[in-house]
């Protein structure tokens, strides 16, 4: 059972990330009786390296305590990363040189929350922001699909979207969306500087109001007849672009 104060992660790998990275918030991991494959023996070695409760479960146990969800016959109650406010983002903004941000704008199914948040560690966001209502949380299932990057780039939630927008103009940072109707590509828009990427949600893009907000409106290059990318891969399509943009002299 999730002991108090902590949550739930499953899954291999996002298990194992935070074994690796921060086993100081670990507080237990449970394991599926059938699995004793190599994976899930290192996964055993490391909670026992560092004196951590490890129980084995039954699958009808493990499927009861989780639900129906792909777990893999692996789970741990962690100490969750702390989510930071507009106050702790913009005390980090101040410390930072040429930051990348990455905004949803009211995108709803958590995998492509979990999968947006994965490319954003790989890219070396600063941190993700999403508004706190009508839009999707970081559920276990969330945080399985982000593969332990939840517990490494920080999540702000934030009541109006538009007005902390505004609050990063204000300190400077340029907000670029995501339109597929946009005049330009991303490749022809400086994306080097101080930056947040605006995204929106699956289908319905970019509220009107956060669209007001944008300094700039960029699309990506599309060949086919579908008409719009899923939102998780044109995130990781706009970022990497701004990364290629900062590594190229």
């Amino acid at each position: 059972m999730t002991q108090k104060g902590t949550q739930t992660i499953y899954g291999v790998h996002a298990v194992r990330m935070m074994l690796e990275r921060h086993p100081e918030r670990v507080r237990a991991l449970r394991l599926a009786e059938h699995r004793d494959d190599p994976r899930v023996r290192a996964l055993a070695e490391l909670a026992r390296t560092r004196e951590l409760p490890l129980t084995r479960l039954d699958a009808a146990t493990l499927k009861q305590q989780l639900g129906d969800v792909a777990h893999q016959g692996v789970a741990a109650e962690v100490l969750p990363l702390p989510p930071w406010e507009e106050d702790d983002l913009l005390g980090a903004l101040a410390k930072a040189t040429a930051p990348v941000l990455l905004a949803l704008d009211g995108v709803q199914d958590p995998h492509n929350l979990g999968a947006c948040l994965r490319t954003a560690d790989a890219c070396g966001v600063l941190a993700l922001i999403v508004p706190r209502d009508r839009a999707a949380s970081l559920t276990p299932a969330a945080r399985k699909v982000a593969a332990g990057a939840a517990e490494t780039t920080p999540v702000v939630s934030v009541t109006n979207l538009a007005r902390t927008l505004r609050l990063l103009k204000d300190a400077n940072l340029w907000v670029v969306g995501a339109d597929a109707a946009a005049p330009k590509e991303a490749r022809e828009v400086d994306l080097k500087g101080p930056l947040v990427l605006v995204l929106g949600a699956e289908g319905a893009g970019l509220r009107q109001l956060t669209r007001q907000h944008c300094d700039f409106l960029v699309r990506l290059p599309q060949l086919g007849a579908v008409e719009s990318l899923n939102v998780s891969v044109a995130t990781g399509m706009l970022l990497y672009e701004a990364l290629r943009q900062r590594r190229t002299p």
